[in-house]
């Protein structure tokens, strides 16, 4: 493929489709903690765009260094995001049911829920890197980046949507939030696997 603006359209689209997930997820953190600064609604959409951008290259580079491995991973995949998801979901409604503490950090959006949340909501992206094989590296690379300025843009949505429901109904927002994330993590091993 060659520089076009169809290249930079269908890298924006890819972006959007890889997005979804990562979307809902930030609708949950939205949800889970109304009261989230600017700051730190960045930090959780830069880590989704991070992962959705890491997981095409990596999957790059499998096509064009590892294939056969990675066609052996690749059927682990919903397997992966499925576990991720459950654990977290069920921690997050798990505090739901148990009601607010008054910790600092909520449990779902703490750093290592959040790795958690990029990793299981961009596995699936790894695939992207055989669609994107024909691209030369720096090509590559910059669909990459288109993807995940999408992603960084749609998951701050996703924070903003979140966060106005959530304040409105704080008292319902970590059982809404988990139940979120765990049918998040059933969708993407039911696609996944069926």
């Amino acid at each position: 493929m060659e520089w076009s603006l169809l290249f930079f359209l269908n890298s924006a689209l890819l972006g959007v489709g890889l997005s979804m997930d990562a979307f809902s997820v930030s609708l949950a953190d939205g949800l889970h903690e109304p009261d989230m600064t600017r700051k730190k609604m960045s930090g959780i959409a830069g880590v989704f765009a991070f992962f959705q951008a890491a997981m095409p290259m990596t999957g790059w580079i499998c096509v064009h260094m590892f294939i056969r491995y990675f066609t052996a991973f690749q059927k682990l995949v919903p397997w992966i995001a499925l576990a991720l998801l459950l654990f977290i979901g069920g921690k997050m409604f798990a505090d739901g049911i148990k009601g607010g503490s008054g910790e600092t950090e909520k449990p779902g959006t703490d750093m290592t829920a959040l790795l958690l949340q990029g990793i299981a909501t961009s596995i699936d992206a790894l695939s992207v890197g055989f669609t994107i094989a024909k691209y030369g590296f720096v090509m590559a690379f910059v669909c990459a980046l288109i993807i995940a300025v999408v992603t960084f843009v749609i998951c701050m949505a996703g924070l903003d949507i979140g966060k106005k429901f959530g304040t409105k109904y704080s008292d319902k927002a970590a059982l809404l939030g988990g139940t979120i994330l765990i049918l998040i993590g059933i969708e993407i091993f039911v696609t996944g696997v069926f």
